[in-house]
């Protein structure tokens, strides 16, 4: 079996590694997220963003390799908000098999969802899923969803920690009386066998 490297750049912004290849979900353009920049120099061979919003767009900031596509990919449309996509637009959830892993990005999600996305999401062992608000669904309704999906290892985004973030979405300490189980891990990677996933809600510190 294989590893499996998650690096975490803030807000949305993860690189998943396996076996060489590497993919990048939503890079963040500077000054687009109060407290952070994305780092100079991050790598990949695919960048996948979930919509054009400029704190998840910025995939001209990433090094692609130009290999060929690292994983099978998948994706579900859904909106970014409750009202159909009318206030935000549509956000692209992505979904892409590491081995024997399929890891999901959930992007900027808006509302709950439907019985055949559930169907979808279900097939997914790793989730990164935001939970802030205003913007996407609340912590409340993250816990719904991870609650529904069962993934093994959960880690939550696009939330608001001291000064990194944005006032209106909710603080991490907010977002754990949700997620009161949750690892508030001080480093910005995690890695471990494609075969022995955590099974746990972790946050990762971002990378800078």
């Amino acid at each position: 079996m294989s590893q499996i490297r998650i690096d975490y750049y803030g807000h949305s912004c993860f690189r998943v590694s396996y076996e060489g290849k590497s993919a990048v979900f939503d890079p963040y353009k500077k000054g687009s997220v109060p407290g952070i920049d994305l780092p100079e120099g991050i790598e990949a061979d695919r960048v996948y963003c979930s919509h054009e919003h400029g704190d998840h767009n910025a995939k001209e900031l990433i090094q692609e390799t130009g290999n060929s596509d690292p994983f099978e990919v998948s994706f579900l449309t859904v909106p970014h908000d409750d009202a159909g996509g009318s206030l935000r637009g549509m956000n692209r959830i992505t979904m892409i098999k590491a081995g024997q892993c399929t890891v999901c990005h959930m992007g900027d999600i808006g509302r709950m969802p439907t019985e055949d996305e559930y169907a979808a999401l279900k097939q997914s062992d790793i989730v990164m899923i935001p939970v802030g608000g205003h913007y996407t669904i609340d912590a409340v309704q993250a816990k719904k969803i991870i609650d529904e999906i069962k993934p093994a290892l959960t880690i939550l985004m696009h939330f608001r920690k001291g000064k990194i973030g944005y006032d209106v979405i909710a603080d991490l300490d907010t977002v754990l009386q949700s997620f009161n189980e949750t690892e508030v891990l001080p480093q910005g990677s995690i890695c471990f066998d494609e075969a022995d996933i955590p099974h746990k809600v972790i946050t990762l510190e971002p990378i800078q």
